[in-house]
């Protein structure tokens, strides 16, 4: 199917199942610890075997001699992988760096070796008897100490390097207000709960892979082109995946090191990375530098805004594309941005959970608010007064839906915005002063081509296929409300299929594209199936109704089960979108309320209550669609307030590289959230008229509580986390 002109009226629009805040279908068997993740399958040809990786003690250089034959000999050991005995490997299109390393070394605990034995205490000691010498080579690891080496990063999927409309350097200057501030960023982890994990096994020439992916397709095609075998050859299972954000999208040194260690030793084989391991061996969140400089009349209005932003990555990685949203946000006659890119030899920088947006929006609402203070202004009414409803680098292009005031407003309503004083350090409870800060939030709202299978069984129930993952969203249960409505069946009658290479060929998880793609996915196959259904029954498919378990026109009605007495009746298609988002500037909106207390005499943070107002089209499941709002707010606060990777700037990698000392947020961090959404469809995006939402519960609120902290302490922090050594000689006198 087709999806190149706006939505109109579809089977989706009754609203009995689909919209409605739903219990997540796989909830009972991953409350119960029935749900089976990638290191748990047992239905294996063979018993498995464990292996364990060796990570590069350097982080750029060579290796000039490995010996493994102790760690061969060590008990129970069944074989030793390494790039001398592994033949020759491809590069996987959507890997930077090299998932075994050697003899070449790219980045510190980039794989080197594998060792495979029967019990994983086994493999973990033998792998300590490896004998590997290095040559070190002097690498680049401190952003801002070659930043002004950063090059132009060329055109990608981020749009445009730079950009530039009017003079921004004449406006800029001769704004009667002005703002040059620098923002940065750190380096930051994904720290997802499950770990990276393969279990690998060979039949003859074919591999299958049960893995913890977000991306089956993906996955499927770069082992295959990394091992040098068909495509064919290769079988992705990842039916439940326990976190990704992003990291989890491409394949990683666990999947490739099963494949190669089941291959030499001859049995299944299981492999995770070990959290300490995790952390320098897979992607991070890549810190940045970004200046913002803006220019207002006295009355408000944005005369000049530039965005500059700098990051690092290996050679021939991608770029942390934190200008983004400020090409969308704000109107502004005079307007510039760009993104430069510096070669560091730390672990690899990519995509994590809103990337772009996540650290963008972390400047920029900041700078808009210091911006509104220089006016006099308060933050919102100047936010709403640069308000646009066209893409503000290309007039022509419309937002299909934009309700970003309608966000701040209603939110501002329901906070008690008008309780706060707009003069900062002045409200106290006790040793506590008090403050509250708002962001608005953008996140775009992507799609990719989709596919499913969906199927009328002999008793009347749905099943539908499709390589689609659920990592924790909700998945299984939007697909069976989407196969729910459309079919006219109850939600109890569908069964959803995920995970499998096998199964058409969906849209994945990610880029919060996720979930509009693949129910439209099912959409069509069930528009497919319901046609087949009408002329197997002798009805019109133009007229057809079907509704509790009825096929019902032309004045007549007979049970959907009628049509599959003797088989079942199948049918599978792919949503295949055109260029309206060419058209129209499709995105999220959302607005981020936060209030904090800061202790006048230890700088302790403690967040009060948070807020989050989104418009984000037709939201499918209100229940599981505000878990991944909250889920990304409390990112977002992890990010503000705690979370950093440390980098030895001398060596070359991450020091806290575990779960003890990266510090994620806890419940008792985040006493309060509240998300309301607003009543919003968009024909533009889809036959769901549906848009993501998983990542715009991030963007903006790192920039909501450092204000609320401005706010509360007159104390100004421009350089993320926000932790109490950066407020402690600042705040105020306690008097």
């Amino acid at each position: 199917m087709k999806f190149d002109k706006p939505a109109t009226t579809n089977p989706i629009d009754q609203l009995s199942v689909v919209g409605k805040s739903t219990d997540r279908i796989d909830g009972p068997m991953k409350t119960t610890g029935t749900a089976t993740y990638a290191y748990e399958h047992k239905d294996l040809p063979g018993k498995p075997a464990y292996g364990y990786i060796l990570g590069a003690a350097i982080a750029k250089g060579r290796i000039e001699s490995i010996n493994v034959s102790d760690a061969k000999s060590a008990s129970g050991v069944r074989a030793v992988v390494h790039y001398q005995n592994c033949g020759q490997l491809g590069q996987g299109d959507k890997n930077t760096a090299t998932l075994l390393g050697g003899p070449e070394i790219e980045h510190y605990h980039q794989a080197i070796a594998l060792v495979v034995a029967d019990t994983f205490e086994q493999a973990r000691s033998a792998a300590e008897l490896i004998d590997v010498t290095y040559k070190t080579e002097k690498g680049a690891y401190d952003l801002a100490e070659i930043k002004d080496s950063g090059a132009n990063v060329g055109d990608g999927f981020w749009g445009e390097s730079d950009t530039r409309i009017g003079d921004f350097d004449n406006a800029f200057s001769s704004a009667p207000v002005k703002l040059d501030q620098t923002y940065t960023t750190p380096d930051q982890s994904h720290a997802m709960m499950e770990p990276h994990a393969s279990i690998a096994a060979w039949q003859d020439e074919k591999l299958t892979l049960w893995t913890s992916t977000q991306m089956v397709d993906w996955a499927q095609k770069d082992v295959a082109k990394t091992l040098r075998v068909p495509t064919a050859n290769v079988t992705i299972n990842s039916p439940y995946v326990g976190g990704g954000f992003g990291g989890k999208l491409f394949v990683r040194a666990d999947a490739i090191m099963a494949a190669l260690g089941a291959k030499a030793a001859g049995v299944p084989v299981k492999v995770f990375l070990q959290r300490p391991l995790i952390f320098n061996n897979t992607t991070h969140r890549p810190a940045t530098i970004q200046r913002l400089r803006m220019g207002a009349d006295r009355s408000g209005n944005i005369l000049a805004i530039g965005h500059e932003s700098w990051s690092g990555n290996l050679k021939d990685g991608s770029p942390e594309t934190a200008v983004s949203q400020t090409r969308l946000l704000y109107r502004g006659e005079h307007r510039m941005t760009q993104m430069r890119l510096t070669e560091l030899n730390l672990p690899e920088g990519n995509a994590m959970r809103a990337p772009g947006e996540a650290v963008g929006l972390m400047a920029l609402e900041i700078a808009i608010d210091e911006l509104a203070e220089k006016l006099d202004m308060d933050p919102i009414d100047f936010r709403i007064l640069n308000d646009t409803q066209v893409d503000p680098e290309k007039p022509e292009r419309p937002f299909s839906q934009r309700q970003l005031v309608q966000c701040m407003q209603t939110g501002a309503k329901r906070f008690n915005w008008h309780k706060r004083n707009p003069k900062p350090a002045q409200i106290r409870d006790g040793r506590w002063r008090l403050g509250m800060g708002m962001a608005a939030a953008i996140r775009g709202a992507p799609v990719e081509n989709s596919g499913a299978r969906v199927r009328l069984e002999t008793d009347a129930t749905i099943t539908v296929e499709t390589d689609m993952t659920d990592i924790g969203t909700g998945t299984y249960t939007i697909l069976a409300q989407t196969a729910a409505e459309m079919m006219g069946v109850s939600l109890d009658k569908v069964t959803v299929k995920l995970g499998a290479s096998a199964l058409p060929v969906s849209c994945g998880s990610g880029g919060q594209w996720g979930a509009n793609s693949s129910t439209a996915g099912v959409y069509a196959a069930c528009v497919k199936l319901r046609e087949k259904i009408a002329v197997k029954l002798g009805f019109n498919p133009d007229e057809v109704v079907f509704s509790t378990s009825l096929v019902t026109a032309e004045g007549r009605s007979l049970p959907l089960q009628a049509a599959a007495i003797h088989q079942p009746i199948e049918a599978e298609d792919t949503i295949e979108f055109g260029d309206l988002d060419k058209q129209y500037a499709i995105q999220t909106f959302g607005a981020h309320f936060v209030e904090v207390g800061v202790d006048t005499y230890t700088a302790e943070i403690r967040i009060r209550r948070m807020l989050a107002v989104c418009a984000a089209g037709r939201i499918l499941n209100p229940k599981s669609a505000r878990s991944q709002v909250i889920g990304g707010m409390t990112m977002s606060a992890g990010a503000a307030l705690m979370e950093e990777l440390s980098v030895d700037t001398g060596r070359g990698y991450f020091v806290n590289h575990d779960l003890a000392e990266y510090q994620v947020p806890v419940h008792a961090d985040i006493p309060h959230q509240e998300v309301l959404f607003l009543e919003e469809t968009d024909p533009m995006s889809s036959p769901m008229k549906a848009k993501g939402v998983g990542e715009l519960g991030i963007c903006g609120v790192g920039a909501a509580i450092a204000n609320a902290i401005y706010n509360a302490t007159g104390v100004r922090v421009r350089d993320y986390p926000i932790t109490l050594d950066k407020l402690l000689t600042a705040i105020p006198d306690a008097g």
